[in-house]
């Protein structure tokens, strides 16, 4: 038995670790490195292992950088199963079509930058293509639900448990067995946190004898929420009294959704005004919540209820779906009043960047960040107080008003962490991932555990 870790190691994005066990080898997530050229490249490197070798793909959600190498992998030959959650999957789909229409579209302006400099001929290459993406569909095999073992062969059975994070998210418990030696291994996927709006709590974590964990919040609280959700309506007030426009960098899973849940209970209560116009400027979040409405099974107890009344929790009057480019543009022409919630949360790309460049430099605007951003993104860059940034080749002032709001993170903090590194079993043999290392050695201090690993990209464990 081993377990080998290929991304997301000392770092934030690119989740990808392997489980070998009877001859068996099992990829656990297969995610896309988000932030600068750098990152791009790192993109393109080989995975370390040899794609065509991997007899199963277990997904943990379907966020971008969990799922989004998975075309690739299935380009370099790829074969074997891929087994998820049923919301999971429908997500994966929505989003892996969307990342490549993106490689595409930036491969088209790579290939025009080539040309204006006099080498013709010369064409860029995307990652992959939405052909691709389509190809890597055929192998999602069996939908796991939650609390239910599947077989994955002799000596192996995974259990997916709700982690609470985002729509169909997971835990991974596997129960290895080989040469009479057996391990509960534990992946914590990337955890929520408890009491939030639409999902479900987090599962107890399951005993284990090692557990693979996330830190990205590894050495910090969060806000409280309802104080977070305060200074949201507090935020779009006082940009509309200046007379200017609030941009909403956001990711299009979960968090937009979570936007519009309070920004529609804002409306009602009286603390946003009632004639509020909220553009939602991303075609995969409004693909994404209309996915919402087909897994009651992920709700709590609350939004359950409203769907089964007949209510729609993310629409209200004054909502605008935006769909096509030239939409989207439009939206230029607004220069007050208008809160605008565009993908994608670290600004790596999507339409927010163009809204970013209409209002980044007017000092009547507020940009408010509502998630977490890696290192080397654009949104990291604002949030860090550049005083510009580039934007499509142009220099942009920021003199926007920047908010950071904690509180509607999809990720656990240091709190939630250790509560469920406790549950399943303080002693347990721990890896930390998924963080940067600041986080990672902060959190490491806190854990009673004394064999704690923080492992390269690239490095196997015997286990």
């Amino acid at each position: 038995m081993k377990i080998g870790f290929y991304g997301a190691d000392r770092g934030v994005t690119g989740s990808c670790h392997l489980v070998s066990c009877n001859g068996k080898k099992i990829l656990v997530d297969c995610g896309l490195y988000q932030g600068g050229r750098e990152i791009a490249e790192e993109n393109q490197a080989p995975f370390g292992f040899d794609p065509r070798s991997i007899d199963f793909l277990l997904l943990t959600h379907a966020h971008l950088d969990h799922c989004g190498r998975i075309p690739l992998l299935v380009k370099q030959g790829f074969t074997g199963e891929i087994i998820t959650t049923a919301a999971s999957k429908d997500l994966a789909k929505l989003v892996m079509l969307d990342s490549a229409h993106i490689q595409e579209e930036e491969a088209k302006w790579r290939s025009r930058r080539l040309a204006r400099r006099g080498k013709n001929g010369s064409e860029a290459e995307p990652l992959y293509t939405r052909l691709d993406a389509l190809d890597s569909l055929d192998y999602f095999g069996r939908t796991a639900t939650y609390g239910q073992p599947i077989s994955l062969d002799s000596g192996i059975k995974v259990t997916f448990q709700d982690a609470g994070h985002i729509l169909g998210s997971a835990c991974l418990l596997f129960e290895l067995e080989e040469q009479g030696e057996r391990r509960r291994v534990l992946f914590s996927g990337d955890l929520g946190y408890r009491d939030r709006a639409i999902l479900s709590d987090p599962a107890t974590a399951p005993k284990a004898d090692v557990v693979v964990m996330e830190t990205t919040y590894g050495d910090r609280l969060h806000k409280r929420l309802a104080p977070s959700v305060d200074e949201l309506y507090t935020a779009i007030t006082d940009t509309f009294s200046r007379g200017g426009n609030v941009i909403i960098p956001s990711f299009a899973l979960e968090r937009t959704q979570e936007i519009l849940y309070f920004l529609r209970e804002g409306r009602a209560s009286g603390k946003l005004p009632i004639s509020i116009q909220v553009f939602l400027d991303s075609p995969m979040a409004i693909s994404a919540t209309k996915i919402f409405s087909r897994h009651p099974e992920c709700y709590d107890d609350d939004s359950a209820q409203l769907f089964a009344n007949g209510e729609d929790p993310f629409g209200f009057p004054g909502l605008h779906f935006i769909s096509d480019t030239a939409q989207s543009m439009a939206l230029n022409m607004f220069h007050s009043g208008a809160v605008i919630i565009a993908g994608s949360g670290m600004c790596t790309g999507g339409r927010v960047r163009h809204h970013l460049k209409h209002n980044l430099w007017r000092e009547h605007c507020s940009v408010v960040f509502v998630g977490f951003a890696a290192r080397g993104t654009l949104a990291r860059k604002i949030i860090d107080g550049a005083e510009s940034v580039r934007i499509y080749g142009e220099e942009v002032s920021v003199r926007a008003s920047i908010h950071t709001i904690g509180g509607f993170s999809a990720h656990a903090d240091q709190g939630g962490l250790l509560a469920w590194h406790k549950q399943a079993g303080s002693s347990a043999r721990t890896f930390l991932v998924h963080g940067e290392e600041r986080a990672m050695e902060a959190f490491a201090a806190q854990l009673d555990s004394a064999d704690v690993t923080l492992p390269e990209p690239g490095s196997e464990y015997e286990l």
